[in-house]
């Protein structure tokens, strides 16, 4: 295994930085914060035109047709910027219609996305939060040549300015076969839709959707009738990663601006950096970044070697749940009272991460995954593991 980045790989993390730095200053992020879309169409067209929307997705469909390592360099520098982009609720969907989708789906639904045309997102959540198949009970039902959906779903990111949303729902109940569930891609304008934005600690843009009556073609299925789960499975693991990415790329220049600040804040006639309590805030902080890094890197890599990589994944989000976290609250430590000032940027990180940290899964609930594998197969973790266990 290699997790160091390659050259070329070295050259894209910079350049997406560089680009950032000059295109996404904290005042756009303020800025997106209180308007109605929340992100800036201006720079999705950019980005759209440096090619990162397709990255990853195949060649013959308008990407680039590269490992998923490289769309999670793009996202950590994303989330080292907090750009306000709907980037990760995009490229997750179309991902998985990538890896899933018929060919004809691929040729019809990618194009466009690839294209910056389509923005797209999914609907897994309901009520229950947890990420297991008996937690959907949103409704999908055959009738004539189409389906009819009914259900809610929560926490829908990006739903506001999104055209097609990939829908978890359940066409039938549990066997021992089969969860019974099936994903249908939805065109967000359809009549039943509605929408009810949900107030958030990091003041993005999720929503919670009600679907009546929603009528989706037959067409519109992702996979086999009841076998969307593993399909599902899937598409969260590769969300789950690159959300970690996001979380690195925050935590690391949230910790770059608390030592800086150490450095030259002045406190007893010497500068705070000085203070072996500092210090080791600082320590702290390097070492769960590069931890939390090397564990995401680590999934990243398994994913693009085609391994089972379930345990990596939930390694990297339960670790990067509690280091990330603690990278930023020690950030608000160093800075003071200052930090909790809405004129310093430190309090968006803060806010921003705290709030990857509750999405994908909580701690407890890859915890739990990872102990299911260690005692179903002990010695034997690096297993394909679904998140329900």
């Amino acid at each position: 295994m290699d997790v160091l980045l390659s050259e070329e790989q070295r050259m894209l993390q910079t350049s997406a930085r560089d680009f950032l730095g000059v295109e996404c200053p904290s005042t756009l992020v303020r800025d997106m914060e209180e308007d109605a879309n929340g992100y800036p169409p201006e720079l999705w067209r950019k980005i759209v035109d440096l090619g990162w929307v397709g990255l990853a997705l195949p060649e013959d469909c308008g990407g680039q047709g590269l490992p998923l390592t490289y769309q999670a360099i793009v996202l950590e520098e994303v989330g080292r910027a907090l750009a306000p982009l709907p980037l990760h609720s995009t490229v997750v969907p179309a991902l998985a219609i990538a890896m899933d989708g018929t060919a004809e789906q691929r040729r019809d639904w990618l194009p466009p996305v690839a294209g910056g045309n389509v923005i797209m997102t999914w609907a897994t959540n309901e009520l229950d939060p947890q990420l297991r198949p008996e937690t959907i009970h949103a409704e999908a039902v055959a009738e004539g040549d189409d389906f009819v959906i009914n259900g809610v779903k929560q926490f829908v990111d990006n739903f506001n300015v999104a055209d097609r949303c990939l829908v978890v729902c359940r066409t039938a109940e549990a066997s021992a076969d089969s969860e019974g569930l099936s994903i249908f891609l939805v065109d967000t304008d359809s009549r039943g839709i509605s929408q009810t934005p949900l107030v958030t600690i990091a003041k993005d843009k999720q929503s919670h959707v009600q679907f009546e009556n929603v009528r989706v073609p037959k067409a519109n299925l992702l996979g086999d009738l009841n076998g969307g789960w593993p399909i599902a499975e899937r598409m969260l693991d590769r969300a789950t990663v690159l959300l970690c990415a996001q979380m690195v790329g925050a935590a690391r220049k949230d910790s770059d601006m608390a030592i800086e600040y150490s450095k030259g804040r002045v406190a007893f006639g010497r500068p705070i950096a000085s203070f072996q309590s500092i210090q080791h805030l600082c320590a702290d902080m390097a070492m769960w970044v590069d931890g939390c890094q090397l564990l995401t890197y680590e999934a990243l890599w398994r994913l693009d070697e085609g391994a089972p990589a379930g345990v990596e994944v939930s390694q990297a989000k339960a670790f990067c749940n509690e280091k990330c976290e603690a990278t930023v609250r020690s950030c608000q430590q160093i800075h003071g009272g200052i930090g909790f000032m809405m004129e310093f940027d430190v309090h968006l990180f803060f806010r921003r991460v705290s709030a990857w940290t509750m999405r994908l899964g909580t701690t407890y609930e890859h915890r739990s995954r990872i102990a299911n594998a260690l005692l179903e197969s002990p010695g034997k973790v690096r297993l394909g593991f679904s998140v329900s266990t």
